[in-house]
């Protein structure tokens, strides 16, 4: 007479427990998206990771240290393109707007898209790095073998100099590679294959 009440129990507790399981994957994944963004958040705000800051506008102040800013240029495979920068290197005082450009070249014979990603170098460098324009935030098209020129414009925030980290630091290196965008590989890659023939006469 006891068994019928147990066995209910014991179903009721397995559909409990597979509920549990259910919600506890379901906020497991929930959090394994979230994480990207948020994360990337972070290192925005924070400069983690060499990641820089972005700004409206330049300070009043200006600071008397010097410091080199120096630029690297890099290309992904998969994306024909030759990208480097005007300069090498600049002098800079923290607080003071500065403008460099890069420029890049389209090898191919065909249409190509390519969207930049960016870090500085020390990594504490990039809490203090702003930037007031950049062509790093969007997908740039070249036509075939279309070059251009993309400005940069930032500066160094003058409070770095309050930054014990910063103290041994002379120089940043801030770094450009240029990817095929999410799916533009395939549209980048050289097409393959015999050329389409021709219609017979006599066909539409």
């Amino acid at each position: 007479m006891d068994r019928a009440p147990s066995r209910k129990r014991s179903s009721g507790g397995q559909r409990t427990t597979a509920l549990a399981i259910g919600l506890l994957g379901g906020l497991m994944l929930g959090a394994s998206f979230a994480a990207v963004p948020l994360y990337r958040l972070f290192c925005s705000a924070t400069g983690y990771g060499g990641t820089t800051q972005t700004a409206s506008h330049a300070p009043k102040a200006r600071g008397q240290r010097e410091l080199s800013v120096r630029f690297d240029a890099n290309v992904a495979p998969g994306l024909p393109w030759r990208f480097e920068p005007e300069t090498p290197e600049v002098t800079v005082r923290p607080g003071e707007p500065t403008t460099v450009y890069f420029r890049a070249t389209n090898l191919s014979d065909r249409p190509t898209e390519g969207v930049a990603r960016f870090n500085v170098q020390p990594d504490q460098a990039g809490a203090w790095f702003d930037k007031l324009q950049c062509f790093c935030f969007s997908v740039e098209k070249l036509g075939p073998h279309e070059k251009a020129e993309w400005a940069v414009v930032f500066f160094l925030d003058p409070k770095l100099t309050e930054d014990e980290t910063m103290n041994a630091v002379d120089a940043i290196t801030l770094s450009y590679t240029f990817f095929a965008p999410p799916g533009g590989a395939e549209k980048n890659a050289p097409k393959t294959g015999a050329a389409e023939s021709p219609a017979s006469p006599g066909k539409s």
